[in-house]
């Protein structure tokens, strides 16, 4: 057995070795600046003995100096890294005509990348054309691809492991349609909603625009290989289910808290904790600065809160990873991680590291470098065709919004989806994965528009590669999939009515605003009502009012949440203080109609809600009237009266105006798919799971809020493996009293 397994690798390696000879041959004959024959001509034994030692060579070349190249780099930037792949690949092919013992053999720089990139690429798909049908070679390809580079890790035991990924920003109500239209069939088949899917042929063939992750070459193999095993319970069987097969997972929706977005939901799931993060971004007093939840030192000191108030490091302390997240969760790897992102390397911080598992191999460097400019490209086409449509809602995606949104959706989806699958193969307990595709592009193209579906398919194929890797790991998975949030739909708050939220608050506190601002509608009323406030209801010509020298007021958005502060003010207003102060703001905000509901502190309830036409109903009595909040669905008040309780909650919270009747919001960010507040799918994630895990809830209702859920995959870990960390007394309460109910 072991000298036919030597034979296969070596028939394969000869394979490969020829066919790239073929390629520089036919490269030598297509391109004028690379030749490989003297220039008084040779015959074609010699010309085809120097492209065979030329490919020789820079096949030894890629395997053995590729890889040392790449980790001295490990502190470049993924993107500009994968830039200079191009680069260092053709300096290799160079080197290697250099070395080429038939003296044959020169190209042009620039003709050098070129050849060195195609190459590279057809060894690869060489490589796992000839892997697919041998099981071990299978196994040895993803596993080499995923985790060349890293330490050995130490025997797994034979429990089952944990691996949740999170899709960021698709909401449940995406995630069901996106399954009925058919472009999720992977998802479809675990929920066995197969009557609703198109033609199998869909689920097979990706689209002639799709950029797969990496080695998904090697993933897919034919049906003719035979009979496949059926699955362990909770693990899939690969291949299309047949009608009427028990699904192998369960599908829940949970709710948010009032901060629907990343930061909160993200740092709750890992540390269990969301107490005092109020938004996206928020202004704290006492600290004089902006905190911003991707901002690497926001990330790190949330992190750090957070761990102080539960006691422990996160979800994956014990022999855990964490990809591509805001948050570590106390993971030993890590691997484009924010909170870390600002450390000096070292042996707890091996975020860049990560790049390695993935461009260590050549040729995935350079589909992930080719996938990258298609992806600026498509989303050229797309942005332009809706501008020349004049498709509504539409924000501006020109700038560097291109290569951002390829970042996400190409070069991160790669690098995370290798360190996960060099996570299972390498048999880790716990992992966590944000693929932030979806997020990024429903936002400037709306949750359910033709540019974000497409996004969905390549996730679910992200999705189907990770659940075949799993049949090669050492030990048994259960893949979880989840969202930390959703998305609401609609026009922005300044394409509605003309001014963004900073220049209403400017025009409520009397200060001067923008002219484009003065001309509006909303403009006008606001300064209608600071002079009927100040009672100056005539406004003389050539007069202004110059309110005294005070520090003006931080305004900042998150989605459709707006948050107010007064940083001259060194503790959180009141009602009666604002009033005051500046006596048309908070009725101006209340009764405009793009803003859905303020909350304030007040010296005789506590907290207020405030609405149209005068509502202000405290906090205790919202369950009983709920006024400005019934439009916003169950569990409003409680969000509210929560996110009151936090120190660092703004002076004055405003919620934007919420439609139920078509789920649309008013973001106060240039974005028409929106999230960080209340209305609408923002705040209804999913959740994903293996039908032989306990129910996320025994009582069958939703869960609510991520640190419920973060009790979830910790009660889950302990199922699979045994007590991971002990929960904190608080913690060990409201698990018993879930148990009980």
């Amino acid at each position: 057995m072991r000298w036919r397994r030597i034979a296969s690798q070596v028939g394969r390696s000869v394979a490969v070795w020829a066919v790239s000879t073929v390629t520089m041959l036919v490269l030598a004959g297509l391109l004028p600046d690379f030749r490989l024959q003297s220039a008084d001509g040779d015959s074609v034994t010699r010309i085809a003995l120097a492209a065979a030692c030329g490919a020789g060579a820079f096949g030894i070349l890629s395997a053995v100096v590729w890889p040392l190249l790449v980790r001295l780099l490990l502190l470049v930037p993924a993107l500009v890294l994968g830039l200079l792949v191009f680069f260092l690949n053709g300096s290799l092919l160079l080197l290697a005509l250099r070395v080429n013992p038939s003296g044959r053999g020169e190209a042009a720089p620039e003709t050098a990348v070129i050849v060195a990139a195609v190459m590279s690429a057809v060894a690869s798909a060489t490589g796992a054309a000839l892997a697919v049908r041998d099981d071990e070679a299978y196994r040895r390809r993803l596993h080499r691809l995923a985790t060349r580079g890293r330490r050995a890790h130490p025997p797994c035991p034979a429990t089952p492991g944990l691996v949740c990924v999170q899709l960021d920003g698709v909401g449940h109500d995406v995630l069901t349609d996106a399954v009925r239209k058919g472009l999720m069939p992977t998802v479809a088949r675990w929920l066995s909603w197969d009557e609703d899917i198109r033609p199998a042929a869909e689920d097979v063939r990706p689209a002639a625009d799709d950029t797969r992750p990496p080695a998904e070459e090697a993933g897919r193999r034919p049906a003719a290989d035979g009979p496949r095993p059926a699955a362990a319970p909770g693990r899939a069987a690969p291949g299309r289910a047949a009608p009427g097969h028990a699904p192998t997972h369960r599908l829940t929706p949970w709710r948010t808290d009032w901060s629907s977005q990343t930061g909160a939901s993200q740092l709750g799931i890992l540390h269990g904790s969301t107490f005092d993060v109020p938004a996206f971004r928020w202004y704290e007093k006492d600290r004089g600065e902006v905190l911003v939840c991707n901002r690497p030192t926001s990330a790190a000191e949330l992190q750090r809160r957070a761990a102080v108030r539960t006691g422990d490091d996160g979800l994956l302390a014990v022999d855990g990873a964490s990809r591509g997240n805001l948050f570590s969760g106390g993971a030993g790897e890590q691997a484009l991680v924010l909170s870390i992102a600002t450390r000096r390397r070292g042996r707890g911080n091996r975020s860049r590291a990560g790049y390695f598992a993935y461009f260590s191999d050549p040729a995935n460097a350079v589909r992930t470098a080719l996938s990258f400019v298609a992806e600026v490209a498509r989303e050229i086409g797309q942005s332009t065709r809706a501008r020349l449509g004049r498709q509504r809602p539409r924000v501006g995606r020109g700038g560097l919004y291109p290569l951002v949104r390829a970042f996400a959706t190409v070069v991160e989806r790669d690098v995370v989806v290798a360190a996960v699958m060099g996570d299972m193969l390498a048999g880790r307990t716990a992992v966590y994965a944000d693929l932030v595709a979806y997020d990024e592009v429903a936002h400037h193209s709306g949750p359910r528009g033709r540019d974000a579906e497409q996004v969905l398919r390549r996730l679910d194929r992200c999705l189907a590669l990770l659940e075949r890797v799993a049949e090669h790991a050492p030990r048994p998975y259960r893949i979880v999939v989840l969202s930390d949030h959703g998305q609401s739909p609609g026009e922005t708050f300044r394409a509605r009515y003309g001014l963004t939220l900073g220049d209403l608050v400017r025009a409520g506190c009397g200060l001067p605003v923008p002219r484009r601002a003065e001309q509006t509608h909303s403009g006008a009323e606001a300064r209608a009502a600071v002079r009927a406030a100040l009672r100056r209801p005539v406004e003389e010509k050539g007069e202004h009012h110059r309110p005294a020298r005070r520090r003006e007021p931080v305004v900042l958005a998150s989605g459709n949440l707006g948050l107010v502060s007064f940083p001259d003010v060194p503790h959180r207003m009141t009602k009666e203080e604002i009033d005051a102060r500046h006596p048309a703001l908070l009725t101006t905000l209340a009764n405009h109609p793009g803003i859905g509901f303020l909350l304030v502190r007040s010296e005789r309830h506590g907290g207020v809600v405030l609405g149209a036409h005068g509502a202000e109903i405290p906090l205790d009595r919202l369950d009983d009237e709920p006024g400005p909040l019934a439009r916003f669905g169950p569990g409003a008040a409680d969000a509210v009266r929560r996110t009151h309780s936090f120190p660092h909650t703004a002076d004055i919270m405003v919620n934007s105006a919420y439609d139920p009747a078509d789920g649309e919001v008013l973001a106060f960010e240039e974005q028409i798919g929106s999230h960080g507040g209340l209305g609408g799918a923002q705040s209804r994630p999913f959740l994903l799971s293996p039908v032989d895990l306990s129910p996320p809830a025994a009582d069958g209702s939703e869960p609510v809020g991520a640190e419920r859920i973060h009790r979830v995959l910790r009660r889950w870990l302990d199922e699979l493996n045994g007590p991971q960390v002990p929960l904190t007394p608080a913690a060990e309460e409201e698990a018993e009293e879930e148990k009980a109910a």
